[in-house]
């Protein structure tokens, strides 16, 4: 009895802030999966400052992790223990012209950059409105489509690191390369800085229409899924791979590979996230014992077992 009365929460033991804590959070509604347990607690921040003053101020045994829009993540069944921290304040989806270029913040939803592009007749960036997901994603993984990725176009970002310093990073500080970063887990991106280039609202929606035609036609769409699930090896096509090593049409529970797009995982409704983490590695399994090559997963997968 006087054991619980002493006992402390979570939320207890960490650091007074002027953003929001939340316990138990269904992770499962932050990503497109619709899978996974719960975070213990949510963190969304006010502002840098108080991101800045949680990270310097919390104790340095509770874990801390980030996500974003959700889009290229798998949570465990198990959920995530800790601190989750989600820049989704106004804060955070800050989008800034400057001459030449936007400086765009992490929460900022790629929905929302269409907009601003359209309005300002900014081109150069239409290939990130057509990625899922919020923009300080972006480049841990140099995310691309459509020949162009983030390293074609980043200017500068800023990041805070995990004991709260702010700092400027440059481009080269990074080594971009396919679907890669120099990136410490410590560090939390704050906003990019991306070149623009001069355009015609007619221009920017011509290529964006003709990026959303293509997924839809060659894409599963309006369906459960976290897009590309496997890296592409290097000169190959992971989706050729999968097809090549009788990949199709596999499933488990209530997770399948999609019909039209094998490098796709879908969840149809039912399935959990061990289902779809068991089909991956069903997957990286057939195509290794087939090709001798092992894929690697895209998908960034996250928290623990049920």
């Amino acid at each position: 009895m006087f054991e619980n009365l002493f006992k402390n929460t979570l939320i207890d033991i960490l650091p007074k802030v002027r953003g929001k804590y939340f316990k138990n959070v269904p992770l499962s509604k932050h990503t497109w999966f619709g899978v996974g347990g719960p975070a213990e607690v949510m963190f969304v921040p006010e502002d840098l400052d108080d991101l800045s003053h949680f990270l310097l101020q919390r104790p340095y045994n509770v874990p801390i992790c980030l996500i974003g829009g959700g889009s290229n993540l798998l949570v465990r069944d198990g959920g995530i223990p800790g601190v989750v921290i989600k820049l989704d304040s106004p804060y955070f989806r800050q989008i800034k012209i400057n001459q030449n270029s936007v400086t765009c913040y992490a929460g900022l939803k790629n929905i929302d950059l269409k907009k601003t592009l359209l309005t300002k007749e900014l081109g150069g960036l239409e290939f990130l409105c057509s990625i899922p997901g919020c923009i300080g994603g972006s480049i841990k993984t140099n995310a691309g489509c459509f020949g162009k990725c983030i390293k074609d176009v980043l200017l500068g970002a800023t990041i805070v690191n995990g004991i709260g310093e702010i700092k400027e990073i440059l481009p080269e500080d990074l080594q971009l390369s396919y679907r890669n970063s120099f990136f410490p887990d410590d560090w939390i991106i704050i906003s990019i800085t991306l070149r623009t280039e001069k355009s015609t609202r007619a221009d920017i929606n011509k290529i964006l229409e003709e990026q959303k035609e293509y997924r839809i036609k060659n894409q599963p769409y309006n369906e459960k899924t976290a897009g590309s699930t496997f890296k592409n090896p290097e000169g190959l096509k992971a989706w050729e791979l999968i097809k090549k090593s009788g990949c199709a049409d596999l499933r488990v529970g209530g997770a399948k590979v999609s019909e039209k797009h094998c490098n796709f995982l879908i969840n149809t409704g039912k399935a959990t996230a061990a289902d779809i983490e068991a089909l991956g590695d069903m997957i990286v399994e057939k195509v290794k014992q087939n090709t001798s090559i092992t894929l690697e997963w895209e998908v960034k997968k996250m928290g623990i077992n049920k």
